[in-house]
């Protein structure tokens, strides 16, 4: 999986719609090789994008869990610090 795609699951607050199109942007630009499609693909592309980001959302509404909600922030920090780990001198 694509480092850039955050678990969105379980968050208090819940995953904006942004986040949920960021997402599926990251994915849309793994799968297809491209991070800016050509004049030819936009239209495909984008496309694709929409009905990702469509997908992820009726997931993310349907999933349910009784696990308590996690913190944004602190797992925010949980990746900055693993990031700051790998890549310390």
């Amino acid at each position: 999986m694509c480092r850039n795609i955050r678990t969105l699951h379980n968050f208090e607050p819940p995953a904006t719609d942004d986040e949920v199109r960021a997402a599926a942007l990251q994915y849309v630009r793994k799968v297809s090789g491209s991070t800016k499609p050509s004049a030819a693909n936009a239209e495909a592309f984008d496309r694709a994008v929409h009905e990702v980001a469509l997908t992820t959302a009726r997931l993310l509404d349907e999933l349910v869990t009784a696990a308590p909600p996690k913190d944004r922030e602190l797992e925010a920090a949980k990746r900055q610090a693993a990031a700051a780990k790998r890549y310390a001198a």
